[in-house]
């Protein structure tokens, strides 16, 4: 805020310079304009007396000049400003009143006032910005921090401030869905850790037995055949067991690791459609990629639209890292039975080979070698299309690479 008193303090000098100059102008124009004027008709009716005598002299044609007296009893006595001069040998005195200093007396008050309601009206304006905007963002400040430290559990102050009621609410749902997440995982953590312990416990009982029969085996304790294949028949029985043990375990590390909640209703095409394009348009206009959007019908679809748009972003994003920079297209293939949306990218680097499993989780291809990713971008979006339930796939045209999500119709 420091900083903003400073501009603060600028403003009121740079106000108080402006105030005062404009009056000294003003001062200095008024006094140059009456003093030039009068003192030119007076030089002007002297010329025409001199000339023509004061019986010749229509003061009608003079603005400043009054009257003009010549020389006699109370010549001096006069109740407005005058000015004596001698013409042919003569005293005459002129009488004269500058009468537009009214006028320009109301000019000065005019200006005076305008400067002064703006200078007003701009401290106003800066008095409720900082205690509107400015005091209560600065309050603000230190909430990214303490939720990126892990500080979830103190909710956010809610505010009926009209910029930043939305925001404090939005806040306190993203540290909602970040405290949820955070236990869900604990949860996972947990149950996966108790499962492999239980797990490793059950493990050790059919290997115990294997070690067992193997030490017999080859100690030559059971010389009997029947009874050596019986044997032999307990230790494959025991594998099995151990087998199944290892299946439960990697089904357990491969079970969704992530909450993707969905809240399916019903929106139209143009407003998914709005939402990548306005993003997208300005976002690869500044690295020279050429985006077009084909024509669509404005259809109502059913489906989660926050989670299609995420979707959306996942598979455009994808093009940009994938793609050879010079266009990306997103088209809408006709079908009946649902809404085809299509992100077309130009330059495929995918083998044909990897192509059966780019939707499965942390799963890389050989062309994303040197770029950064997780590898759950395309694994997100086919578990949202199928909760919304919808498809998505993917195909490789010459050097075209194509990712078509399916929706249904509402």
């Amino acid at each position: 805020m420091k900083a903003w008193r400073n501009i603060f303090a600028v403003f009121a000098v740079m106000l108080g310079l402006i105030f005062a100059g404009a009056n000294l102008l003003l001062i200095s124009l008024n006094s140059s304009d009456s003093g030039r004027q009068y003192r030119v008709e007076i030089n002007r009716a002297a010329l025409q007396i001199e000339q023509n005598g004061s019986d010749s002299l229509d003061l009608s044609q003079y603005k400043y000049l009054d009257s003009v007296t010549e020389y006699g009893e109370d010549f001096y006595n006069s109740n407005s400003d005058y000015f004596i001069k001698e013409i042919g040998g003569k005293l005459y005195r002129f009488d004269y009143s500058a009468r537009n200093n009214e006028n320009r007396l109301l000019i000065t008050t005019v200006v005076n006032v305008i400067i002064a309601v703006t200078g007003l009206a701009v401290f106003v304006l800066l008095l409720y910005i900082r205690q509107k905007i400015l005091s209560p963002f600065n309050t603000l400040s230190d909430i990214p921090y303490k939720l990126s430290k892990g500080n979830l559990t103190a909710p956010v102050k809610e505010s009926k401030n009209r910029y930043f009621g939305k925001f404090l609410w939005g806040i306190d749902l993203l540290r909602e869905n970040i405290e949820q997440q955070k236990q869900r995982e604990l949860e996972l953590q947990k149950e996966k850790k108790t499962l492999l312990l239980s797990l490793s416990h059950d493990v050790k009982t059919p290997l115990s037995a294997i070690k067992l029969y193997s030490k017999a085996l080859s100690k030559d304790l059971y010389n009997d055949k029947e009874k050596q294949r019986e044997i032999a028949e307990s230790i494959n029985q025991k594998a099995d067991e151990i087998e199944n043990y290892i299946s439960q375990i990697i089904t357990a590390s491969r079970e969704d690791f992530l909450s993707l909640d969905v809240e399916q209703g019903e929106f139209y095409l143009s407003d998914l459609v709005k939402s990548i394009s306005e993003y997208y348009s300005e976002k690869l206009s500044l690295v020279k990629t050429e985006f077009t959007v084909g024509e669509y019908k404005n259809t109502l679809i059913s489906g989660d639209l926050n989670r299609s748009i995420e979707v959306l972003q996942n598979v455009m994003e994808n093009a940009l890292k994938y793609g050879n920079g010079k266009k990306i297209e997103l088209l809408f293939p006709d079908e009946d039975e649902g809404v085809l949306i299509s992100v077309k990218n130009s330059g495929n680097t995918l083998a044909r080979s990897e192509l059966p499993h780019i939707f499965e989780s942390f799963q890389r291809g050989e062309n994303a070698k040197n770029i950064g990713g997780s590898g759950l971008g395309l694994y997100i979006a086919r578990q949202l299309m199928h909760k919304m339930k919808g498809e998505i796939f993917a195909e490789i045209d010459n050097d075209a690479f194509t990712v078509t999500a399916v929706f249904g119709k509402a």
